[in-house]
């Protein structure tokens, strides 16, 4: 009977040991919120004080080159965005002010720095920034989002129309339609799903854009590996043009001629020729009347080749692979194609001579050509809209015909 008591009692001594060293082994310095120097961004030095710096110092120009806007359109977007982004202070720590977090993607946007990078000027950790950037450029594409939009009616349509008709020639022009890959490092799992032709991975970003170099429509997400001509093609816009459901304007006569047209969107060949969709003679027929007509429809199109170059040189976060989740890359691209139109026409200096080719009457593409810019891998048109081409045709060299056309 005493051996068993004793046996109880070392036992009972064990597991007292055991249990304190648990205790001990569970006891683990308490660790920071935040590192200090992140804590005093509101102190010391940051981008947000250089900032303040810039817009106190007058220099006005330094300011708008460092986040693509000036001081005062800034603040305009500020008060539109805050309150979608703007976070409450708790007993444990403050939060991040809604200025620093648009200021930090704006800088993202403009640069295409990485979050451990903006972390040393924004004084924010790279966890917190890479949650704070995706946010805001979500924001950014709600309080923005009447500045994309596509005429709802026959009238807004014949007004872009108009627009294409004064600066660039093209009469019963909708809009030109192009794509453009958006380079992303390969996904993990994702094999060659985003692998495009151009040998990188991406995902695409299709836009409708108007003779102003502002975006109607912008559709992103599509993987490289789909042909712009298929990717239009799993657009709603693309699903509402085959329904009739834009409310386009019906065929009406070319201005100063009989012959009548249909209103059209035009594209390279990459498209499918369509009673709506306009694209370039193939280089086997081409003789010089088609010749002029690819020069006059590249001449139109060309809007769209220089708003994507208008885009990346304003937003360089477009102008090398993003290493993000292609849902986030969307959200990128979206938020730049927002801020674009609301630049545009906000801000008189956005766009300026380096950025587009002139609009005078003798310009040619961005690429150096005027027709055959790449092969068709669309399916065959059908014959109505061949004719509607060749009627474009007939009155660009007849009697739409432009003095300075036959020297280019």
């Amino acid at each position: 009977m005493g051996d068993r008591k004793k046996r109880a009692a070392v036992c009972c001594v064990i597991a007292a040991v055991l249990l304190e060293e648990g205790n001990k082994r569970k006891k683990r310095p308490r660790e920071r919120w935040s590192k200090d120097w992140f804590l005093q961004r509101s102190v010391l030095p940051s981008d947000c004080h250089l900032l303040n710096e810039l817009k106190e110092g007058g220099e006005i120009s330094d300011f708008s080159n460092y986040l693509r806007m000036d001081a005062n359109i800034f603040q305009v977007l500020l008060r539109k965005v805050a309150p979608l982004i703007e976070k409450q202070n708790t007993v444990m720590r403050a939060a991040i002010p809604s200025h620093v977090r648009l200021i930090a993607t704006l800088r993202f946007l403009a640069t295409g720095r990485s979050y451990e990078d903006l972390k040393f000027s924004m004084r924010v950790s790279p966890q917190a920034l890479g949650d704070i950037i995706i946010e805001t450029c979500i924001a950014i594409q709600t309080a923005l989002r009447d500045f994309i939009q596509i005429p709802q009616s026959e009238e807004d349509w014949k007004k872009v129309a108009h627009e294409f008709q004064e600066k660039w020639q093209f009469p019963h022009c909708l809009g030109a339609v192009d794509g453009k890959h958006v380079q992303i490092k390969k996904p993990a799992n994702s094999g060659s799903q985003y692998f495009n032709y151009k040998g990188t991975f991406s995902v695409v970003l299709m836009a409708v854009v108007d003779a102003n170099y502002e975006i109607l429509m912008a559709d992103v997400g599509k993987n490289g590996r789909i042909s712009d001509g298929g990717v239009i093609k799993n657009t709603s816009f693309y699903n509402s043009l085959i329904k009739g459901e834009l409310n386009l304007p019906p065929p009406e006569c070319l201005p100063g001629s009989n012959k009548t047209a249909p209103y059209v969107f035009i594209s390279d060949e990459a498209f499918q020729l369509t009673d709506n969709f306009m694209k370039p003679y193939a280089l086997s027929v081409l003789n010089n009347e088609r010749r002029i007509y690819n020069y006059r429809l590249s001449r139109a199109r060309r809007v769209v080749e220089n708003f994507f170059g208008i885009l990346v040189s304003r937003f360089a976060v477009l102008g090398k692979p993003i290493n993000l989740r292609p849902t986030k890359v969307n959200a990128i691209v979206l938020a730049c194609c927002y801020l674009h139109n609301f630049l545009r026409r906000h801000s008189s200096g956005y766009v300026n001579n380096q950025h587009t080719t002139s609009q005078s009457s003798q310009g040619i593409g961005l690429d150096g050509h005027v027709y055959g810019m790449r092969s068709s891998s669309s399916s065959a048109s059908s014959t109505t809209a061949k004719v509607h081409r060749d009627t474009f045709c007939s009155y660009f060299n007849n009697e739409g015909k432009v003095e300075w056309q036959d020297d280019i």
